[in-house]
């Protein structure tokens, strides 16, 4: 079996233990959905026993609001301070430490009820924003510098399957017959201590990745033990000479920082589309369908809408699984392209449906049918290649900062969505579908003219072909940064 391709237990071990990470942020992402009314009873309990006086409406929307909301900002905090660590402690260090911010956000979520303080809610919703926001920016970089070539984007994958299926299990355990009920929810806010004890377990068993010991660190000898370990074989002279050619060009090249990477006309080509791959993330309307999964299927008089609205969670992680298993055959562009079009293909008829609901009764079993596919689109695409693509298309300088750049993006568009969407809705009832239907387009455009295909590229092929776009749209450029996109790889 060609070594490339083969999957060894150590870089499965590897994998998975990062991706406890990305299951942590979908967990979080989701779980405060289901018990929102119960948490806004302790709320308003809460603030009876302190003044006497039943808290107004309005400020229980705000307290809500804020709740569920200052994740997001934690989220952008978290996701811009990715390069302070990653550089500093290494990428399987960084995640370790991560885990302190886990176990003070399930204290704080855990005994909020206890201590009758709806103030340790927020404060612990943030702190587990951090967490998440840091562990966008490492998980992915971390699977994708232990991962070969061939087989970087199923394992890039894999960060996405770790969100989605946390949003499965954040949407099951939410049930009130598990532990979505007035007794049990601070254990269901709390319970990302267990996952971060596992991962606390795991983390020291796996290595460092073998690109931060050889270019960052240069201790090329553990590198090369490292990459045995994780190819099952004892010549890696290909990988390594990869990484030594990256490294050659990073001891002529300054890192790059953030202000370095916005300045230069270079890293604009590649950092313009690892923003807007973000952004098509998050403004493509998913969380719309989440949102209004539950109420559509209450129309199409689903018995149980709460098992409705999991069966699009499972389509949610079996497409995920798909997408896992094509992206190294189709390519990250094709499939990205062809998840946008299918989405605004669903997005289109779930306008229709949504309209038409009262008039035409079988409306409902379209808008059903509409729902499940904008999701599979969803995963095909949109949902798991921007995060990894965004750390194929940096070299190692410049690839902390832009995955800091690309995931403040995402963060900030999460946040926008988050807090605009329900006023939104409200002011354009069905048709809101209609505002993300041009965006899907317009992210369809700009994938189809401006995104190039990564697919069984090394890091230094991709990075020296904006360095020659760059070359050839005549613009002038320092000798450190055509070294930091390539400028010495054989293509």
């Amino acid at each position: 079996m060609d070594t490339g391709k083969q999957i060894t237990f150590p870089l499965m071990m590897s994998v998975g233990a990062a991706v406890i990470g990305s299951l942590q942020f979908g967990y979080n992402t989701g779980v405060i959905n289901a018990p929102q009314m119960i948490i806004e009873n302790f709320i308003n309990e809460t603030w009876f026993d302190r003044y006497q006086q039943s808290i107004t409406k309005n400020s229980l929307t705000a307290i809500w609001s804020i709740s569920v909301s200052i994740f997001s900002v934690g989220g952008i905090f978290g996701s811009f301070s990715v390069g302070l660590f990653v550089n500093r402690f290494g990428r399987r260090n960084s995640m370790l430490l991560a885990n302190i911010l886990s176990f003070i956000a399930a204290a704080l979520m855990g005994f909020s009820k206890m201590a009758r303080s709806w103030e340790m809610l927020i404060i612990g919703r943030f702190v587990v924003g951090l967490y998440s926001g840091l562990s966008t920016g490492f998980v992915p970089m971390y699977v994708g510098e232990v991962s070969p070539t061939s087989l970087r984007g199923a394992l890039g994958t894999l960060h996405q399957l770790g969100i989605v299926l946390g949003i499965l299990i954040a949407q099951v355990f939410g049930m009130e017959s598990i532990m979505g009920s007035s007794e049990l929810w601070p254990l269901l806010l709390g319970f990302i201590f267990i996952p971060a004890v596992f991962q606390c377990i795991l983390l020291p068993l796996c290595p460092e990745s073998p690109r931060f010991l050889l270019i960052n660190k240069n201790e090329e000898n553990k590198a090369k033990a490292v990459l045995k370990k994780l190819r099952g074989t004892t010549d890696v002279s290909a990988d390594m000479q990869e990484m030594k050619e990256e490294s050659r060009q990073m001891m002529r090249e300054k890192k790059v920082t953030i202000l370095e990477l916005f300045r230069s006309p270079l890293y604009r080509q590649p950092l313009l589309i690892a923003v807007v791959l973000q952004l098509s993330q998050q403004l493509s309307g998913i969380n719309a369908v989440f949102y209004f999964s539950t109420r559509i299927f209450e129309k199409a008089k689903v018995e149980q809408p709460v098992y409705a609205t999991i069966g699009a969670g499972v389509v949610n992680t079996a497409f995920t699984v798909v997408s896992l298993f094509v992206v190294e055959r189709a390519g990250r562009r094709s499939l990205h392209l062809l998840g946008l079009i299918g989405m605004a293909g669903s997005a289109v008829l779930m306008t229709i449906a949504l309209a038409l609901l009262e008039q035409i009764k079988w409306m409902s079993y379209l808008s059903i049918v509409a729902i499940f596919a904008f999701v599979a689109f969803f995963e095909i695409g949109p949902g798991p290649i921007p995060w990894f693509i965004v750390a194929e298309l940096f070299s190692q300088g410049p690839r902390p900062s832009a995955i800091a750049v690309a995931g403040f993006s995402n963060w900030t568009a999460n946040f926008i969505v988050g807090m605009s969407f329900q006023y939104v809705a409200d002011q354009c009832g069905p048709y809101v579908f209609v505002i993300f239907t041009v965006l899907l387009l317009f992210f369809f455009i700009f994938t189809y003219f401006r995104v190039p295909e990564t697919k069984g590229r090394t890091f230094d092929e991709i990075a020296a072909g904006f360095r020659q776009t760059g070359v050839a749209g005549g613009e002038k450029h320092s000798p450190e940064e055509l070294n930091s996109l390539g400028a010495d790889s054989q293509l």
